[in-house]
């Protein structure tokens, strides 16, 4: 009879325990993409809540007001495309929109807008793109549903 122990493991066996890991790292994984989903959401928010302080120490630096302009898309560069001087030229209100939209992944479906008293941005959330972090100048965030083209964002609900 000749003696098996000194062998190691079967194949058998190294293929159920490959399998089990397999299984494993699949559950793992599926639950840290939703992860990665709300943590860029939190991002998205933190920034723009970042946003909201400094509008008011711009506006507060800048006669009492945020500068007049269209609603347009904001560019990657952190800048709104129609705003040829106002609250959208300040360097960290550029870099907090321009880390927001890094996080967001999407883009091209942000807005921006602006009066000398008023102002607000929306970028969509990372989680679900069809929707929309909303802030403003009211001291309002919410959600709305991503708006279609720059025309057709209309600011934040008061």
């Amino acid at each position: 009879m000749k003696n098996y122990a000194n062998k190691g493991f079967t194949l058998i066996e190294l293929l159920v325990v490959i399998a089990i890991i397999g299984i494993l790292s699949s559950v793992v994984l599926a639950s840290l993409s939703g992860a990665r989903a709300k943590a860029g959401d939190t991002a998205i928010k933190a920034n723009l809540a970042t946003l909201r302080v400094q509008s008011e120490f711009y506006y507060d630096s800048h006669a009492n007001k945020y500068g007049v302009m269209a609603s347009s898309t904001i560019t990657s560069a952190g800048l709104c495309s129609a705003t040829p001087a106002g609250l959208y030229t300040d360097t960290t209100i550029q870099n907090a929109l321009k880390t927001a939209l890094i996080q967001s992944g999407n883009p091209t479906s942000a807005y921006c807008a602006s009066t000398d008293t008023t102002w607000s941005v929306s970028i969509p959330m990372k989680s679900d793109s069809a929707i929309s972090w909303c802030v403003g100048n009211i001291g309002k965030a919410s959600t709305i549903t991503t708006p279609a083209s720059a025309a057709a964002f209309a600011g934040c609900p008061g």
